[in-house]
């Protein structure tokens, strides 16, 4: 069935696009304000788009309370351990469940280099993607390579490795929950973005590896997204290749072009 068909029957797809929105350490009270403002008041997004936004933790409770239903808040990241106890600054997926947020990040690059410590590894990343799923909830898990990595031919070794760490610790069924987002390092905020080629072929190498690894079906079914300097006027050809499912935006999603990456369509 064509998407405009779904559209038209008011029904979604079952493997609807994700179009995630990261906004990292950004946004004073008056901003968030505004862009939610431009997002809650866009018009029709389209029924076959999910849309969820990372948000800083100070702000996770007033984008709760306010984007407009078709736009879900996430948390940035989420604790390694579950429940509750003295864990200092962690917030825990238990916490995230209890407070009503049903979505987190997990890997994602900046975390896995780090501020000014030790980064996070990929067993890390992996064990906390296990813990968010067992919270109940649902994870975009980060993966991607740095510039000198691909240069080298490396790509694949890196995703797949970083796949491997994930897939250790997480069931075949957890992978309903899981979306894969492919983030090219070199390409992160720094104005440079993949081919629609280089992108479409890492993602079929990454749909590959989980078929190999995990099961043909979650390969089918698991959401494959990019993100890297994604604009609204990259958006649309890049969501045209066959094996991205979506993406997920950084600096643009704090702009009034993210709307036009909401309404982008197959």
């Amino acid at each position: 069935m064509e998407w405009s068909q779904y559209l038209a029957r008011g029904v979604p797809p079952s493997k609807r696009l994700l179009i995630g929105g990261n906004w990292k350490c950004n946004g004073t009270v008056a901003e968030i304000k505004k862009i939610a403002g431009i997002l809650n008041n866009c018009g029709p997004l389209p029924i076959a788009n999910e849309v969820v936004i990372a948000v800083p933790s100070i702000h996770l409770q007033w984008c709760r309370d306010n984007f407009r239903k078709e736009i879900a808040a996430a948390s940035e990241n989420v604790a390694v351990h579950n429940g509750y106890g003295a864990f200092t600054g962690e917030i825990s997926g238990a916490m995230l469940k209890d407070f009503g947020v049903q979505w987190t990040l997990t890997g994602h690059s900046e975390r896995r280099v780090g501020f000014e410590m030790p980064g996070e590894s990929s067993e890390l990343v992996g064990r906390k993607t296990a813990a968010a799923l067992r919270a109940g909830l649902h994870v975009i898990a980060c993966i991607g390579e740095h510039l000198h990595e691909r240069e080298s031919g490396s790509t694949m070794a890196v995703c797949a490795s970083q796949l491997a760490a994930i897939a250790a610790h997480v069931s075949e069924e957890d992978w309903k929950r899981i979306v894969v987002a492919y983030e090219p390092v070199w390409a992160i905020g720094t104005g440079k973005v993949a081919t629609p080629e280089q992108a479409e072929e890492t993602h079929a190498q990454i749909r590959a590896w989980i078929a190999e690894n995990v099961s043909a079906r979650v390969a089918r079914e698991v959401r494959i997204i990019y993100g890297g300097s994604v604009k609204a006027n990259n958006a649309q050809i890049l969501i045209s290749c066959p094996n991205i499912d979506g993406f997920l935006v950084g600096g643009a999603s704090l702009l009034p072009e993210f709307v036009d990456i909401m309404k982008v369509s197959k």
